[in-house]
């Protein structure tokens, strides 16, 4: 099967099956909609189980690719190197294998009013409110956007590689990351073992932008151990075009809010009339045609890298470009926070821990002012 192209910014679910645990207990109490959801979130982890094998199983195995063989001996060396290095939680994790026979595990819907940067919000048992709604299969997915569409909303709808149960399950290593670069490789098993350490129920910016972070110190030190210093470059060459995106993305983000406010359009509003709406669709659209405009020029600094063309060559809403703003709008506080902490990680996750505990509005507040002596340059010193 032909892989589909991506982003460095790779979606994650963290819903995950955490929902499983509660599904059976509510499936007498749901509607319709809300049933269906859940059946097919059953299925699609029962899929997964029933298709993983042990990975020393497939190492053993004479049969087993020679390709596949050397990204999972890789993955066990990353697994060990997580659990020394970066104090992460493995337990049982990425120790058996699955191939799914696609190019994405799930496919995340995402959803935002017209005139808004407020993202709509699905209630979970156990994980409480995420930004996004996950299915094993695409069809449904686009299926339930489309009825998103037809009632007004902005909505994105994107592959996804990877995600964690949040412990309640061993999670499985598969066929839809495992042949990544080794770079991404490492990047995406830290992301999701950062979840096992922390995780703060219904606060997807949260916990994404805490999992970034961490998977991105790992990946530095990672990268300084295995002493390959023409790939470290590579690496903070491609940091630097994503902080260059994310900027370019946040700040579109931050016209369009100003926009939205400016003209004073009810969030809520889809009717193709009205007082205002032809004028701030007008306006809406200037601001994503220039953030195109802006991600050409930043390309050609790059030399013609053209890594996040994909996401461009989609049609741009306020969802979509929410899907960058859940990984990262909180990722300076969390790299300043590391640094303060001189880059000990067991002080890091303690710290996190305890912002976590405050009330969300009180943890934005403290990521702020965390930000606020954040340097430019993104290295943190490892200890």
């Amino acid at each position: 099967m032909t892989r589909a192209p991506r982003v460095k910014h790779r979606q994650r679910w963290t819903q995950g099956a955490g929902l499983l645990a509660g599904v059976l207990l509510l499936l007498g109490l749901t509607g319709c909609h809300q049933l269906g959801y859940y059946r097919q979130a059953i299925h699609g982890q029962c899929q997964i189980v029933h298709r993983q094998r042990p990975i020393a199983d497939l190492l053993a195995d004479p049969d087993t690719p020679a390709p596949l063989q050397e990204k999972l001996t890789l993955v066990l060396r990353i697994r060990e190197f997580a659990e020394r290095e970066l104090k992460l939680r493995c337990n049982g994790h990425y120790l058996k294998y699955a191939d799914l026979g696609r190019p994405f595990v799930v496919w995340n819907v995402n959803a935002s009013p017209e005139f808004s940067m407020t993202a709509k919000k699905w209630w979970y048992p156990l994980v409480g409110r995420l930004e996004y709604q996950g299915y094993f299969d695409e069809t449904r997915a686009r299926r339930y956007a489309q009825q998103l569409r037809k009632d007004g909303w902005d909505v994105h709808v994107g592959g996804v590689t990877a995600y964690s149960t949040l412990g309640w399950f061993h999670d499985p290593v598969l066929n839809t990351f495992v042949f990544d670069e080794e770079a991404d490789l490492a990047e995406t098993l830290f992301h999701e073992l950062a979840h096992q350490r922390v995780f703060v129920a219904g606060d997807t910016e949260f916990n994404e932008a805490f999992a970034t972070v961490v998977a991105e110190e790992g990946l530095r030190r990672w990268m300084r151990s295995v002493e390959t210093p023409a790939a470290y470059e590579r690496y903070r060459a491609m940091l630097g075009r994503r902080e260059c995106f994310v900027r370019l993305v946040g700040s579109a983000r931050e016209r369009l809010e100003a926009l939205y406010a400016a003209t004073n359009v009810n969030p809520a509003a889809t009717a193709a009339g009205g007082a205002g709406l032809t004028g701030c669709r007008a306006n809406k659209q200037l601001v994503l045609e220039g953030l195109r405009r802006d991600y050409e020029e930043a390309k050609a600094a790059w030399g013609g890298d053209n890594e996040y063309d994909a996401w461009f060559q989609q049609p741009l809403n306020n969802a979509q470009l929410n899907t960058v703003a859940a990984y990262y709008k909180l990722v300076p506080g969390f790299q300043q926070l590391l640094r303060a902490q001189g880059g000990n990680l067991e002080d890091f996750y303690r710290e996190v821990r305890g912002i976590g505990a405050l009330k969300q509005e009180d943890r934005r507040h403290r990521l702020a002012s965390e930000a606020v002596g954040r340097r430019e340059d993104v290295t943190v010193t490892s200890p």
